[in-house]
């Protein structure tokens, strides 16, 4: 696929293309197809105390991805941890992380390099595989830098875009909800002979300690017309 039209997918901002995974998806894949020598791909996305959602080119891909998160001991961790291009030359020779080592040569990967992407509290992992050694020592300074950077941006916009369409869909509650409260407010104020904020206040506090969702309690007064809750009411005065 030419690279414009890769962008535009990218820039898609359907809430089918603001997933997570099909983001990853997107990135490990074009990155093995720019890449010489590489098998292929893993890439992966962290934020404080959420989820980690990772994708693979090949399911083999997967065990090297497991390990690591399983054992705290990898390229990508320490990529998360010092924030720049990890690179494995040769594994057979290399001494660090021996899980990670022993399930890559079992997969038949003798080398690797994982690149982090870093934006506001997010970091996107990137890590190209390959056969032979000593072939993606120059993978950081290639394309997969400006794959990396790009997805990196738009899973942070996918982010603001999945916290818009929550605020939207609470606040459409909300409005749907407006009318109900302002009825029970009025027969509160009505039956107690109080004002609006002393009303609301009274219809919050039996929200609480009933544990329902203040439309709810106030669809229940509005279908009473305040009938019979005088003396419940009163007492929540106090």
């Amino acid at each position: 696929m030419p690279a414009h039209e890769q962008v535009d997918r990218w820039g898609d901002e359907s809430a089918e293309a603001a997933l997570p995974g099909r983001r990853l998806s997107e990135l490990a894949e074009q990155a093995v197809r720019c890449t010489a020598d590489c098998c292929g791909a893993s890439s992966m996305v962290c934020e404080a105390e959420a989820e980690r959602p990772a994708a693979v080119t090949h399911p083999d891909l997967a065990g090297l991805v497991a390990v690591q998160l399983r054992s705290g001991d990898g390229p990508i961790p320490d990529a998360l941890e010092h924030g720049g291009p990890v690179d494995a030359a040769d594994l057979l020779h290399d001494e660090r992380w021996p899980e990670y080592r022993a399930v890559a040569l079992d997969s038949g990967v003798r080398s690797s390099v994982t690149l982090p992407f870093r934006r506001s509290g997010l970091t996107v992992t990137l890590s190209l595989y390959s056969f032979r050694p000593g072939t993606l020592e120059n993978a950081s300074h290639g394309p997969v830098q400006a794959l990396g950077e790009f997805a990196a941006s738009c899973l942070v916009r996918d982010r603001s875009y999945r916290a818009a369409l929550t605020e939207l869909g609470h606040l459409g509650t909300a409005l749907r909800s407006r009318p109900v409260v302002d009825q029970a407010c009025g027969i509160v104020m009505h039956v107690l002979g109080c004002d609006a904020d002393t009303a609301f206040g009274v219809l919050r506090r039996i929200s609480q300690g009933t544990n329902r969702k203040l439309a709810d309690v106030a669809s229940g007064i509005v279908s009473r017309r305040g009938r019979g809750l005088e003396r419940d009411l009163a007492a929540l005065m106090n």
